[in-house]
């Protein structure tokens, strides 16, 4: 929960800005190139994100004692996951981020904290205006699940561009960056499992919970769950089992006679989109945009649907 315009001080003149395709595909999975994340998601090749044992102990203990709510929030969590998913591919962003609306306020549009956090996000009104969002009572956008995603996508983008690790990422974004870099100077570390006493209780739970949460609905870690260091130890790890496969299992000639052809066609598919988009840009239209907000119609349907699912259950 963001509680404070003054937690967006440190990174509030990037988060404005259009997505960025340079300095930030440098980072660890939310910009990795496609052939970094091809190697990150293919379940013969990737080993698995091992979480510390620290962080096991409590992921555990965390599911067993959350597990009906979980399963309750998993059973109406397509439609929101849909709309977040579909935000976070815009700005380059792990689809794993997701879980902090599940912990932020369990999906829920109308949820409001008692200190005034309001929406799937739980963005404070002073945060949610410089966000860009409208707050008034008539209409607070902080409700509308595709408007707060945008919002919450460009803080947590700029929020990696300031630490690059996800792990303080999600401390920042519950507590601001200044307690961060308060226990980074305290700590002399920026490993969360070692500064993380030198957090307020709450944000120190906060990122532990976002961590169980990923783990009740994947069944495992990924790249937000882990330390920079631990991430890029993980990244050699998926890169030399891929050169190891790679060796193993070299590709015949007719199979690159079939990957040169496959890459042709798509070349060629892609030219034609490009050269449909000119066109209907100069006729004044944005088919890229439109496809977008029919995607966004179709997942407000299922967010209707999850919602009354959510009201049966109450």
């Amino acid at each position: 929960m963001l509680k404070s315009p003054l937690t967006l001080c440190l990174c509030s003149a990037l988060f404005l800005s259009p997505v960025s395709t340079t300095k930030g595909k440098s980072r660890l999975f939310a910009s990795a190139n496609p052939a970094e994340k091809k190697l990150m998601t293919s379940a013969n090749l990737a080993p698995k994100a091992q979480l510390n044992r620290q962080g096991m102990q409590f992921v555990k203990a965390y599911i067993k004692r959350s597990n009906r709510n979980l399963t309750s929030i998993k059973h109406r969590s397509e439609g929101p996951f849909s709309i977040i998913d579909s935000v976070f591919s815009l700005y380059l962003l792990p689809h794993e981020l997701k879980y902090l609306a599940v912990i932020e306020s369990e999906l829920k549009s109308t949820a409001v904290s008692h200190v005034g956090a309001v929406g799937p996000w739980q963005l404070m009104p002073a945060t949610a205006r410089i966000l860009g969002l409208k707050t008034s009572s008539r209409n607070d956008e902080r409700r509308n699940y595709y408007k707060s995603t945008r919002a919450a996508a460009r803080y947590l983008r700029d929020l990696h561009r300031e630490f690059g690790d996800w792990l303080l990422v999600i401390a920042a974004y519950n507590g601001g960056p200044a307690p961060v870099y308060r226990a980074i100077k305290k700590s002399n570390s920026r490993n969360f499992w070692v500064l993380q006493r030198y957090l307020p209780a709450e944000t120190r739970r906060h990122v532990k919970r976002f961590i169980a949460t990923q783990y009740f609905f994947e069944g495992q870690g990924s790249l937000t769950t882990l330390t920079k260091t631990e991430g890029i130890r993980y990244m050699k790890k998926v890169k030399a089992l891929a050169a190891y496969n790679a060796k193993e299992s070299p590709v015949t000639e007719a199979a690159q006679q079939e990957q040169v052809m496959e890459t042709t066609k798509k070349e060629q598919v892609m030219e034609t989109t490009q050269q449909e988009q000119v066109i209907e840009t100069r006729k004044g239209q944005r088919p890229a945009e439109d496809k977008f907000e029919r995607l966004m119609r179709e997942s407000e349907e299922l967010l209707q649907k999850s919602n009354q699912l959510l009201e049966k259950s109450n």
